[in-house]
């Protein structure tokens, strides 16, 4: 049986997930380098194959031990899948055809997926009336993103179709993710698990897809993106992710992403040259505005 959850967030928990919404609104920049010279599925596996080296190292500075129970290691795989394989791919590839920042706020629904996740398969998690009411409102800013866009040129809808599939992916990987603690893993052994499961799926996979003659041309840019796509936007970033998880439960880990898109848009903007239109920010206050009631604070707050 898991250990109950806290509904609530401490002040030490809320700094750790502005930290991490800054790690992973880095991500989107980093892709959006990226996949101006390697193919997605390259980027995806090198994105967890360094990743995986680097938390490795840490454990054997640390000096953790190592879980030797197939079924963590199982488990580990069922987790690398959905939190990785998954919905990395996906808003890589989706980023070949939309704007970072654009990718980001899509990726917002993540939390607005996990309440209807965890309606039916966390008792310690149900929705409340105002929790439901987030999930509508989120859902209108992304009907209103895709949809109407789409009315006039579907050029881009795949691709946004593909980021709100990986945000749902996320969301039943952080209700998954909930055994680690039942299990007593280390978050960092979790975050290492995970994702060397996932260079192992996909390591074979982008060598027969992709090849390598990609990589022989990447320049000094690209493998910085990579690099700190992989060590600090996944690596120290899942860290915290799991650490957060056992604290705070699988809804609250998942409000990062209302903070996520801020970082990722700025940085998309002021770098990368890239623009949303006024019907993208009209369903970027809309998400938000949901995550706000998902979360209640704010709510309850004005109705004291």
């Amino acid at each position: 049986m898991s250990a109950t959850i806290p509904k609530s967030m401490s002040g030490k928990v809320w700094l750790m997930l502005i930290v991490l919404s800054v790690l992973w609104g880095g991500s989107f920049f980093f892709i959006g380098v990226a996949v101006k010279a390697l193919p997605a599925l390259t980027i995806v596996t090198l994105r967890v194959t360094i990743a995986a080296i680097a938390l490795w190292l840490f454990i054997l500075i640390l000096r953790l031990q190592v879980p030797k129970n197939p079924q963590v290691w199982l488990a580990f795989i069922g987790m690398g899948i959905l939190n990785n394989v998954i919905p990395f791919g996906l808003i890589v590839w989706g980023q070949t055809h939309i704007a970072s920042g654009l990718a980001s706020i899509l990726n917002a629904m993540t939390p607005i997926f996990a309440v209807l996740a965890a309606a039916f398969l966390l008792p310690d998690e149900k929705p409340s009336p105002l929790k439901l009411i987030g999930v509508l409102l989120g859902f209108i800013g992304v009907v209103i993103m895709i949809g109407v866009p789409a009315l006039s040129d579907s050029a881009h809808l795949w691709a946004e179709l593909a980021i709100v599939a990986a945000a749902m992916s996320y969301a039943l990987a952080g209700i998954y993710g909930r055994r680690f603690t039942a299990l007593g893993v280390n978050p960092i052994i979790t975050a290492a698990g995970q994702v060397t499961a996932s260079a192992m799926v996909l390591l074979p996979m982008a060598l027969v897809v992709d090849g390598t003659s990609s990589l022989l041309l990447a320049n000094g840019n690209t493998w910085g993106a990579i690099i700190a796509l992989a060590v600090v936007s996944t690596s120290v970033a899942y860290v915290l992710y799991f650490k957060i998880l056992a604290l705070a439960g699988a809804t609250n880990v998942l409000l990062v992403t209302l903070l996520v898109p801020v970082s990722a848009v700025l940085l998309g903007t002021f770098i990368l040259g890239e623009t949303l239109g006024v019907i993208h920010l009209i369903g970027m206050g809309l998400i938000a505005l949901g995550l706000s009631a998902i979360d209640g604070r704010l709510w309850k707050k004005s109705t004291q």
